[in-house]
């Protein structure tokens, strides 16, 4: 058997549950409180949660993801920056980092493992290159339930992956990529799932209730009512005359009554109303476990957003959901990915989150601004925020006009005058 026939597995007919595909094998189920199963495939059936990982996965996934290498400049103090394009990594992170998917769609499902199960591994495939060494030919997302991860006494770590044709087999750590979510134990990920288990069983709960009640048109729209008593024969005649006649598309028409019949509508009721406040809370409960904004879900709570607040609230996402995920997806591809020699070489991984900051480029502008202008940073040193090259004879701050270089400590327009 060859190394990498653990993680083959049967193809998947057009008719196979796509849902089934895309979480691959159960991590357990777990009863809530509110009495429902919770597990990934009933979780990513309730929108809050799918919502949830979905808008951190493609935030994740949407910008470019590329390797670079930070070089000494031979015309500033700053160092310049430089796409590694002839690094083998660079492709597999930047384009195809397998055989069947794009980058967009690796970062994408990877992120999604991370976001709900706190981990996402990827088998980092070798190849010996003969004089160069080893170098990285693939990565190969594994499905994170067939993955078990063991501290050793040397504080090493040791995985075994469950393979498809039910093999087991223990890699070093070297061989995984391991991405970890919000950690207790520095070795593996907080399953977010199973800590938000109650809140996501709730939101099943609810769910499942208010179909209940809308199934077939099982909550009445009102009561009909007649004065004599009818025997089998008539109960079953008139039910199926209002059936008939009020149900489906004909329902809301005019009702003809008659041996005195009375027909009293059914309107919401405050215990109607709590329902859905209820579901609406459970919306924000589930993004509070995956530090997500609400609105970022479509759910504002019934305030209505203007452009300013959206903005700002954009801002929010991409300072307190997003730029977190990007910082732990490039340190751990750097240390996962790359060699020591590599790094201190200067290589490092970069998601490139200008595209996502468009909206706020002006106030970038306008903070680097003040910040050139007012000799607190020299222009090269903007540039690197913007991960610019340094161009010659930027390295000075400048001096603002209210400000004098006079050793004498004279204010600047205040010199002494021959006339």
């Amino acid at each position: 058997m060859k190394l990498l026939d653990i993680f083959r597995r049967k193809s998947v007919g057009a008719s196979g549950d796509p849902l089934a595909a895309l979480t691959g094998l159960l991590l357990g189920s777990v009863s809530s409180k509110a009495g429902v199963t919770v597990n990934r495939e009933t979780a990513l059936r309730v929108g809050a949660v799918f919502l949830s990982i979905r808008v951190i996965a493609e935030g994740v996934a949407q910008v470019p993801f590329k390797l670079l290498q930070e070089l000494p400049s031979p015309i500033s103090r700053h160092p310049q920056r430089r796409n590694a394009i002839e690094h083998p990594l660079y492709d597999l992170l930047h384009r195809q980092p397998n055989s069947w998917q794009t980058s967009f769609e690796y970062r994408e499902m990877i992120t999604m493992h991370a976001a709900l199960t706190g981990r996402a591994v990827s088998f980092i495939n070798r190849v010996d290159v003969g004089s160069q060494g080893l170098r990285i030919a693939e990565l190969i997302p594994l499905d994170p339930g067939r993955v078990t991860v063991k501290q050793n006494a040397d504080w090493s770590l040791t995985y075994t992956v469950q393979g498809a044709n039910g093999v087991a087999k223990e890699f070093p750590q070297e061989s995984i990529w391991h991405l970890r979510g919000p950690s207790w134990n520095g070795v593996d990920g907080l399953d977010v799932l199973q800590l938000a288990r109650e809140a996501v069983g709730l939101s099943i709960a609810t769910e499942e209730s208010q179909a209940k009640l809308h199934a077939n048109g099982v909550q009445p729209s009102g009561l009909y009512s007649v004065d004599s008593t009818l025997d089998e024969g008539q109960y079953k005649t008139l039910k199926k005359w209002i059936e008939d006649n009020n149900a489906g598309a004909k329902r809301g028409g005019i009702m003809l009554l008659d041996r005195a019949a009375k027909f009293t509508s059914q309107v919401m009721t405050g215990v109607d109303a709590q329902h859905l406040e209820t579901r609406g809370h459970q919306i924000e409960e589930v993004a509070r476990f995956f530090r997500v904004l609400p609105i970022m879900l479509g759910y504002s709570g019934g305030k209505a957003a203007t452009y300013a607040s959206s903005e700002q609230m954009f801002l929010a996402h991409m300072v307190h959901t997003l730029m977190p995920w990007y910082e732990r997806i490039q340190q751990s591809a750097d240390v996962n990915l790359l060699t020591r020699a590599e790094r201190q070489k200067g290589y490092y991984t970069k998601l490139v989150e200008a595209g996502m900051l468009r909206g706020a480029l002006k106030d970038t502008a306008e903070y680097l601004y003040r910040m050139t202008m007012g000799g607190i940073m020299d222009r090269n040193e903007a540039r690197g925020k913007l991960d610019l090259n340094p161009i010659e004879g930027l390295d000075e701050p400048l001096t603002p006009t209210n400000m004098t270089n006079d050793p004498s400590g004279a204010p600047a327009g205040q010199g002494t005058s021959n006339a």
